[in-house]
């Protein structure tokens, strides 16, 4: 299962980040970019919050 979110969250990192590239190339519009970002936005942090490990300073220090 973590796999699997791992994949879809990485996805999400994709489409937050090739979009800016796509527009500034002229292959596609900034309406679609904006969609897209979206997206991958909500892609990104609806999946990563499941999978990143949480640790604090704390215990990095230790």
């Amino acid at each position: 299962m973590k796999a699997i979110l791992k994949v879809i969250s990485y996805l999400g990192l994709a489409l937050s980040l090739i979009p800016g590239l796509l527009v500034f190339a002229g292959t596609i519009e900034l309406e679609t970019s904006k969609n897209l970002l979206i997206a991958g936005m909500l892609l990104w942090f609806l999946t990563a919050i499941f999978w990143i490990e949480r640790t604090s300073l704390e215990d990095e220090e230790s």
